[in-house]
This record gives structure tokens, sequence and C-alpha cells, in this order.
């Protein structure tokens, strides 16, 4: 089992994420996790990758599939009015309320549970009251700044995606990932056989221009 607890990057905009926390809110196969809410456009733009909402035929196609994993996990899942969404407020009152695995699972709840707006402050007045969170607290210099520095630490952690379990130094990106990265944080030899280590060396054979 791994040495330290992981840190849980993730985004309210993602239903990958909203299904992953389901598996993880109750400290699920013994990992409790810290949340680290961030802006995953900030990472798509750092990385120069689309997210799969804006490219045409996988944005369909990408709603179908966490649709399917929802039902096949038993998870009430209802898409808010609009996606993708501006989700800057969500993340801000998350990191108000201490982003705290209560104030994680009501936004989510609000947003992908019940299908609500999650797209501004006002959008969020009764998840922020229920939270016990000034309206104020959402636009504050103070949660500005925790939300960008969560951001940074994910870039420098080398984050690519939401949601994204990091722990001893490895990645595990997406809900599709969970049953791996369970199995890794239950035995670290899962990645340290030759064939997984090889795989870092693994030469380029051509790279796309443009």
């Amino acid at each position: 089992m791994a040495d330290t607890s992981p840190s849980w990057y993730f985004d309210f905009i993602s239903p990958f994420s909203y299904l992953q926390w389901q598996k993880l809110k109750d400290g699920d196969a013994g990992i409790a996790v810290t949340p680290v809410p961030i802006v995953f456009a900030a990472i798509l733009a750092a990385r120069g990758q689309k997210g799969p909402a804006e490219i045409p035929g996988k944005r369909e196609f990408t709603y179908r599939h966490v649709l399917w994993q929802s039902r096949r996990e038993g998870v009430p899942l209802l898409f808010p009015p609009a996606h993708p969404f501006n989700p800057i407020a969500a993340l801000r009152l998350c990191v108000a309320a201490g982003s705290t695995p209560a104030a994680v699972d009501a936004i989510f709840e609000w947003i992908w549970a019940r299908g609500q707006a999650g797209d501004s402050a006002d959008a969020l007045a009764a998840v922020a009251a229920r939270l016990g969170v000034a309206m104020d607290a959402i636009t504050s210099d103070d949660s500005k700044a925790a939300l960008r520095a969560n951001t940074d630490a994910a870039l420098a952690a080398g984050v690519y995606g939401v949601p994204t379990l990091a722990f001893d130094g490895q990645l595990f990106w997406g809900n599709d990932a969970h049953e791996f990265a369970l199995a890794a944080w239950r035995d670290p030899a899962v990645l340290a056989d030759p064939q997984m280590q090889a795989v870092s060396a693994l030469p380029v054979g051509t790279a796309r221009r443009g």
C-alpha cells in the first residue's frame, strides 16, 4: 500500500469526476483521498489539448458513455441545463468551503444528481447557504488564489485530465481507471514489473506535425 494519502484532482464540469467521487467519498477500499478542485480548462490549455465536449462527435459519445457508466454503477445522473458550462463559481465555492468531502458532495449532487446549473454564484446560492458559505467568499481574492494554486500544483504534478488520483508519483486518470488505481494502491508491485516499467522508455516511432 502506498505511503501517502492520494490527492484527487477534479473539476465539477466533469461527470466522470462525479462518478468517481461516489466511489471515493466513503473511503472506498481504505483510500482516504484529499480532494483538490482544479480548473480543467487551464489544464487543457497548458497541455495544448481540447476537452472531449469540444470535439463534435466525441462530445455526444462522451455523454452517452457517462450515462452508460452511471447506469451500470447504479449512480443517479442528470445533465445540467447546458454542458460544457463555466465551473469557476462551483470550484471557488468548494475552495471557500474548505474543499471538505461534504462540500464536494453537495456541489456534485446539485449539478450532476439534480441536474441544476452550477455556472454562477447565483445558481449555486442554495448550495452555498447549505454549506454556510457567504456569497462574497466565492469571489474573494483568497478563493481565487487558492484555486489558482491548486491548478498550478496539478500541472506541476503532471496532471493532464480529470479526474486524476495521484500517489507515489503516479497518476491514474479517469473513472474507468479506478480499479487500476485501487490495485496499485494496495500493491505497489503492480507497477513494478518489467513490462510496466519498460513503457517509460518506449521509443516514439513517429510524431504528428502541426
